[in-house]
């Protein structure tokens, strides 16, 4: 498989790397330190208006925070051991540092539905629209099969997260069918996916782990939310790696990321 990271330490095995092209996402344990993760949550904690000792005031099934940028954060999206994983997964030079972890959806036990528990697919640039109202509005954005404006979905572990803590769930495989449901969109991609039929016959994994675990995940990888009903607030940000140059179907020579590979295999084998 080709790489374009021999000069760097690798994060991640060739094992790994082919389950990411074959399954759409890897487990990295131990990705940030747990001190970060334990100081970014006291911030996030603070900022729910939730005490953390009185379940009585977590009032909501879901608290969703701006953008967060302090110092746990930036260290954590920018370890080593993450940068060495990105320019295996995305190709050296071909993604943006991060100064930040975009935002927090936190999920709270509580019987109620959150009402965000729909499979889909990250949405990573706007349609052709001048106006600014339909530019800002998200849910009209659109993905393309060059996957343009993101290099990858990450699931950031700010506690720990068991099975029944709302764990992220993820349709393993998924994203090759999403890059044939792409192609015939070609670069004006598509919007307003209803994708709970794409898939559905895929086996279903589970983004659990300790605090400090990171999910590196294919941009195309349908994935979906769910209710918590465990005991302890879940902690997880969604944020996506931006590439520095839009992705390539067809290279002269032939150094295709594993990003670039899944998209081909699916386009190819499909």
């Amino acid at each position: 498989m080709p790489t374009t990271t021999s000069a760097r330490p690798r994060a991640l095995s060739d094992a790994q790397i082919n389950q990411f092209v074959q399954d759409g996402f890897v487990r990295l344990d131990d990705a940030f330190p747990r001190r970060l993760a334990d100081e970014g949550r006291a911030v996030l904690w603070r900022d729910t208006g939730c005490d953390p000792y009185d379940s009585r005031t977590w009032t909501r099934p879901v608290v969703r925070l701006g953008y967060y940028g302090q110092e746990p954060f930036r260290q954590a999206v920018n370890t080593p051991v993450l940068h060495a994983a990105f320019d295996q997964l995305v190709g050296r030079g071909r993604w943006l540092p991060r100064g930040d972890l975009g935002s927090f959806p936190v999920r709270f036990p509580h019987a109620d539905d959150p009402g965000d528990t729909g499979w889909h697919v990250d949405l990573s640039f706007p349609g052709p629209s001048d106006d600014p109202n339909e530019r800002n509005d998200f849910s009209s954005w659109r993905v393309n099969v060059t996957s343009r404006g993101r290099a990858l979905l990450m699931l950031f572990l700010f506690s720990d997260i068991r099975e029944a803590d709302a764990p992220t769930r993820i349709r393993v495989g998924s994203h090759l069918d999403m890059a044939r449901l792409l192609r015939p969109a070609g670069e004006a991609g598509m919007s307003h996916l209803m994708l709970k039929d794409v898939s559905a016959d895929h086996p279903e994994a589970l983004a659990t782990g300790e605090a400090g675990t990171v999910y590196l995940c294919h941009p195309f990888l349908i994935h979906a939310a769910q209710p918590h009903r465990g005991s302890s607030p879940r902690f997880m940000a969604q944020p996506p790696l931006h590439p520095a140059e839009p992705f390539q179907l067809e290279r002269k020579d032939g150094d295709y990321s594993p990003v670039e590979l899944a998209i081909r295999r699916a386009l190819h084998d499909g």
